[in-house]
């Protein structure tokens, strides 16, 4: 859960008014005369972000001339590429020596209900009058409006897949309070889901759900309450909230090279201020404070992030008490096992993680895919190595430790994506994904 906390609502709380300051009308996807798509989508404070389906991604700082600058990936470092837009009306665009035209999709806005809440969601479907396959974009734990940031609502339809995107509940234009409780937001991607299909109308295909982070959880108790053609899980967890922090601090250790007695003190550490976060401060704290202070000098405690933990490490226990109460940890179902969940489900579902994702770690929910595979269900299981949270590749720091700085998308993540819910199967080879299926005969 990358988000849990204030981190991501502090730095999106300060977004989002930078970003509507910004010229907005070069945000779209563009066919380029070389025949490759790219998508421009809102960034930090002043920039955009460009994406092509094959994974490439730069980020676009403005120059005096009027033309925009990339730099490579999420680094800082100049990647080569100018890019240039023409006025709003005229929808061109000058990516690097090749030019190109935005493309036009049937849009339609709305507003729907999922209980007492009204949600702002969107349509998005290629032109033309014939059926097309349509996914359910569900949220990770963040707290921004999907309607603004998610890239996808326009990646896919250029593709020929149509898009519903909706604003979770308590962010963005949608109604409702923010919370993390699974079960409600399952609620909500069914509501989405039944609205997506009554505007859709004849232009119906298949239907289901692609979610990430957070919506691993979400997106797998959805598919159980209403029927769905398929669902997607993107560096989402088959474990429950305790077991992804501790998992992510044994990645700590193991990325910076500490031993096994180091790794066993750390793991009581960070089960102590799981202990402190899931009772919203109110048990744990003392022994917590007792273990911070006799390990704050050893050297291995700089190394220890975990998931939610380093959020809680230089807190006292009244600012403890202040963050969780303030960023609805209280909705968050820390012991929530979704194997049972998953056991059950009758869902073609395409389970894609990374082998060095530190905010999502993936080893056991890959065994635990595996296995349900092996037991004859009809899920896929795809592993990239080298790849992190949001499915990315990172370069690794100086020293050889383990990086933090994202290059690119995997390569092969949108095209496997996009097959799946075209067909609800994925071909034999993405880029350098570990992929496990079951045979054709039996899917």
């Amino acid at each position: 859960m990358r988000y849990i906390f204030a981190v991501a609502a502090i730095f999106f709380a300060t977004l989002l008014p930078a970003v509507a300051a910004v010229k907005q009308c070069p945000v779209g996807s563009y066919r380029l005369s070389d025949g490759a798509t790219v998508d421009i989508a809102p960034s930090d404070p002043g920039t955009f972000r460009w994406r092509t389906f094959t994974g490439e991604t730069g980020q676009l700082h403005p120059e005096k001339d009027g033309t925009w600058k990339s730099t490579y990936g999420w680094t800082e470092r100049p990647d080569g590429t100018i890019v240039s837009f023409s006025d709003c009306a005229r929808g061109e665009i000058t990516f690097g020596h090749v030019t190109g035209k935005r493309i036009a999709f049937d849009v339609t806005n709305t507003t729907f209900s999922s209980g007492d809440v009204t949600l702002a969601g969107r349509l998005v479907l290629p032109k033309g009058t014939g059926r097309v396959p349509i996914v359910v974009l569900v949220h990770g734990s963040e707290h921004d409006s999907a309607l603004t940031f998610y890239y996808l609502q326009r990646m896919f339809p250029a593709e020929g897949i149509g898009v519903f995107v909706y604003d979770k509940r308590g962010t963005g234009i949608s109604g409702g309070t923010y919370t993390q409780n699974f079960s409600v937001l399952a609620n909500d991607a069914v509501a989405a889901m039944n609205t997506a299909k009554r505007l859709a109308g004849p232009r119906l295909g298949r239907i289901g759900y692609q979610g990430g982070s957070e919506g691993g959880w979400v997106v797998p108790i959805a598919v159980n309450r209403a029927h769905v053609d398929f669902s997607i899980v993107s560096f989402g967890l088959a474990v429950n909230v305790l077991q992804e922090d501790r998992e992510s601090v044994a990645l700590d250790m193991y990325f910076h090279h500490r031993s096994a007695a180091d790794t066993a003190k750390a793991l009581k550490l960070a089960r102590a201020g799981e202990r402190v976060v899931e009772t919203e401060g109110q048990h744990g704290y003392a022994a917590f404070d007792v273990l911070r202070k006799k390990y704050r000098s050893k050297p291995w405690y700089r190394d220890v992030h975990g998931d939610f933990l380093f959020v809680v490490l230089p807190l006292d226990k009244k600012h403890i008490i202040a963050a969780v109460k303030h960023y609805a940890v209280n909705t968050t179902p820390f012991h929530y096992d979704p194997m049972p969940t998953l056991e059950v489900s009758r869902t073609p579902q395409l389970w894609i993680l990374g082998a060095d994702d530190l905010d999502a770690p993936s080893a056991v929910t890959a065994k635990r895919i595996t296995a349900l595979i092996e037991q004859g269900k009809r899920y896929t299981l795809a592993v990239y190595p080298g790849a992190e949270h949001g499915m990315t590749e990172y370069e690794s720091s100086a020293t050889g430790d383990r990086g933090r700085v994202s290059t690119r998308y995997a390569p092969g993540y949108f095209h496997m994506m996009a097959d799946f819910i075209r067909a609800g199967r994925i071909g034999a080879r993405y880029g350098n994904a570990t992929i496990t299926q079951l045979p054709p005969h039996n899917q």
